[in-house]
């Protein structure tokens, strides 16, 4: 098992032929990930009696991250894959196997988009159902005074930025396909609040929570706020920027906030990208400080976020290189090749904060200190979805 020889960008001189990242196109990129961790994971993912397979964030992240590069690159096996996985857990009334209210998780509602992707292809009600089902969590969501969504009912007063990507953009998603127009006024504030608790302005990067009461033993006791800036935190952010821009009105009052703060968030993110590499540090700011490595999941976040904000008009040009840097990056230096099938490493497998477990005190020691693994899927789905960009940012910057 070889790293992929690196190589630099290529320019294709025929403006017909796609520019290529390490001598391929991304999206053949996206497809040859897609298919390798198809062939990895089975039906490992798929719900079954007495199976360990779970209704989770990260199903939901891969899933949808298979339907989209369908809808650039049809593939029956892509659908298939994710109606086994998503789909063996929604009953005919929407319910699903192993779903809570009462833990009142917003990692939960991150497979509604699957569900929705389903439905809009299948038009199988279950689909449509299920999404309303967990829609409907959000109205009883235990919140902060200020009016922001716990992460988990276990997580008392907290918010955490993966929360905005698990549980807004959804809840956007949402507003959107049931005209619920109001509530993107809701969406907005969590974004308010996150931009107003979480953000830094000496480092320009956010903080992985914040505890409104500051009682946390995590939290600093005058702001609330979690210690350091964990990479994956700020690629969940970044990523539910983007993806809630996709349905919030064109004249929304909030909509020029939102991409005010996503260009923010991607200055943040270009300002401690490294520049040997074009990766990101799993602790953003500590760069090659002892333990600190080039973290894959936040990279693959941060390249599909910024690539897709520039596609989209809401990030301009000047970003280009650093995302051309980063997504070289990722395949010169954590894309492997064993014999055909493609594998993403040195994933963070997990990290939080509070007391599961094991004490997560959002220190640096912390951080470092969680298992690193390949093929993680919050590092695959982002890949796949950073190429489906590269792929359309590609033919923009000819």
């Amino acid at each position: 098992m070889a790293f992929l020889l690196a190589t630099a960008v290529g320019r294709a001189a025929d403006s017909d032929v796609p520019k290529t990242f390490n001598g391929t196109p991304p999206l053949e990129w996206s497809r040859r990930m897609a298919d390798s961790e198809m062939a990895r994971r089975g039906d490992s993912l798929a719900w079954k009696e007495g199976g360990k397979a779970k209704w989770d964030y990260t199903a939901g992240l891969f899933t949808l991250s298979l339907l989209k590069l369908n809808e650039v690159s049809p593939d029956a096996r892509y659908v298939a894959f994710a109606t086994n996985a998503i789909g063996s857990f929604i009953a005919d009334d929407g319910s699903v196997h192993g779903y809570k209210l009462d833990e009142y998780q917003l990692d939960a509602l991150n497979s509604g988009k699957t569900a929705l992707a389903l439905y809009r292809l299948t038009k199988e009600d279950r689909y449509l159902k299920c999404a309303q089902m967990l829609r409907r969590q959000l109205d009883t969501q235990p919140r902060t005074a200020e009016g922001g969504f716990w992460h988990k009912q276990r997580y008392t007063n907290q918010m955490w930025l993966d929360g905005l990507y698990m549980g807004d953009s959804f809840y956007a998603e949402c507003a959107k396909a049931f005209n619920t127009p109001k509530d993107f006024d809701d969406v907005a504030q969590q974004f308010n609040l996150v931009d107003e608790h979480l953000y830094d302005v000496k480092s320009g990067l956010f903080y992985h929570g914040w505890d409104s009461k500051k009682v946390q033993m995590w939290a600093n006791p005058q702001t609330g706020t979690s210690s350091n800036f964990w990479g994956r935190a700020v690629g969940w952010y970044a990523m539910a920027c983007v993806d809630t821009l996709d349905f919030l009105p064109a004249n929304h009052p909030a909509r020029a906030q939102l991409i005010a703060e996503l260009k923010k968030t991607a200055d943040g993110i270009v300002k401690w990208q490294d520049p040997d590499s074009g990766l990101w540090w799993q602790v953003m700011d500590q760069g090659p400080r002892k333990g600190n490595y080039l973290e894959a999941t936040a990279s693959a976040m941060f390249v599909y976020a910024l690539a897709k904000g520039v596609n989209e008009g809401y990030l301009s040009k000047d970003y280009i290189p650093a995302i051309e840097k980063g997504y070289n990056g990722l395949l010169t230096r954590l894309v492997k090749d064993d014999g055909g099938k493609v594998s993403i490493m040195q994933c963070c497998a997990v990290a939080g904060l509070g007391s599961y477990g094991k004490p997560r005190d959002g220190s640096f020691t912390y951080y470092v200190g969680e298992p690193v693994v390949a093929n993680d899927l919050k590092g695959v789905g982002p890949f796949i979805l950073a190429g489906i960009e590269m792929q359309k940012l590609a033919a923009k910057d000819r």
